[in-house]
């Protein structure tokens, strides 16, 4: 028997995860389905029951002693509630009482998927080691969470680190959410293939337009692609050095579908840091790539049932 099992659930715009994990981390068993975002609240609650149910059906699941719960956001830990940006059918949905009913009263822990994402970096990841450090996913949307003092920070609701939401220009384009030139207006992938096609960049024969398109033709030497990226690090770089000089974070480390641009992203990131992070404290700010891939939601979404139930699991939520 396995100790300290737990479910994970991994909740995005995209698709549902599931997965049962031990205390070392190990996803033993899968599942998954699409989420039907644009479908009302009931039938994507059915998609996550789905993946539980299929969880349920392992011999596994008779050891799972919590469920852990990272979810697209804003999220209400406190509430237990979850009102995903790209999931309209959630507002206000009362994730954690549902989940809890499905899985048969287990208890249940709700972070944010960048919170979760921290939570796997800390525990398995780039983030080992370091005491104080932000993680982020570059995707989609931008995401994030910190660890301050060897512990996550996920804060009273669950959203803390949120950085994609982080004014960067003023006077730049409204933000969905409602705020103006946020990180996450600037820097996630269908902006940075929005600005590249704005400015004149064409894609190829395929007609692929995403951010993975644009950074195939940055590294093939495209001025406009190029050009679009290291906007997009720019706009990374000052929220990072601000997150830094406020909580004095140590490492950032960067994942999502174009943190996999490699150096394209990262290389203008590192010279941008040297124009933000300018005080003596943050001068030493590394900037990593993240190591958890995929399984970065799940994991961390494990390490917040484990801190749940014990005070000893690795990237404890305090």
């Amino acid at each position: 028997m396995h100790t300290d099992l737990v479910a994970a659930l991994d909740i995005g715009g995209t698709k549902i995860a599931g997965a049962l994990v031990d205390g070392q981390g190990r996803i033993l068993v899968r599942a998954q389905r699409p989420t039907p975002a644009r479908e009302d609240g009931e039938t994507v609650m059915r998609a996550v029951e789905a993946v539980l149910g299929e969880l349920r059906a392992s011999p596994l699941w008779q050891g799972a002693r919590a469920v852990g719960i990272g979810s697209a956001g804003p999220v209400d830990a406190s509430a237990g509630t979850v009102s995903p940006v790209n999931v309209p059918g959630w507002r206000d949905y009362p994730l954690v009482a549902r989940v809890r009913d499905t899985a048969g009263g287990l208890p249940v822990e709700l972070i944010g998927d960048g919170v979760a994402i921290t939570a796997a970096e800390h525990w398995k990841g780039a983030a080992r080691g370091h005491d104080n450090a932000l993680c982020m996913v570059v995707s989609t949307g931008v995401g994030g969470g910190l660890v301050l003092g060897g512990r996550l920070h996920p804060g009273p609701t669950g959203n803390a680190g949120h950085i994609g939401h982080i004014s960067v220009d003023l006077d730049g384009d409204r933000c969905p959410c409602g705020s103006r030139g946020c990180v996450e207006r600037i820097a996630s992938g269908p902006n940075i293939a929005h600005r590249a096609l704005a400015d004149g960049w064409r894609p190829g024969p395929d007609g692929d337009t995403s951010a993975a398109a644009v950074a195939a033709a940055a590294r093939a030497g495209d001025p406009v692609a190029v050009a679009s990226f290291e906007r997009a690090a720019r706009a990374l770089a000052a929220g990072i050095a601000a997150t830094a000089t406020l909580v004095e974070i140590d490492i950032a480390v960067i994942g999502g579908g174009v943190g996999k641009a490699g150096e394209i992203l990262f290389a203008p990131l590192r010279r941008a840091l040297t124009e933000y992070a300018t005080l003596s404290f943050v001068q030493r700010l590394v900037v990593a790539p993240a190591r958890m891939g995929t399984d970065a939601g799940l994991v961390g979404a494990a390490a917040a049932a484990l801190a749940g139930r014990t005070d000893t699991a690795a990237g404890a939520v305090a």
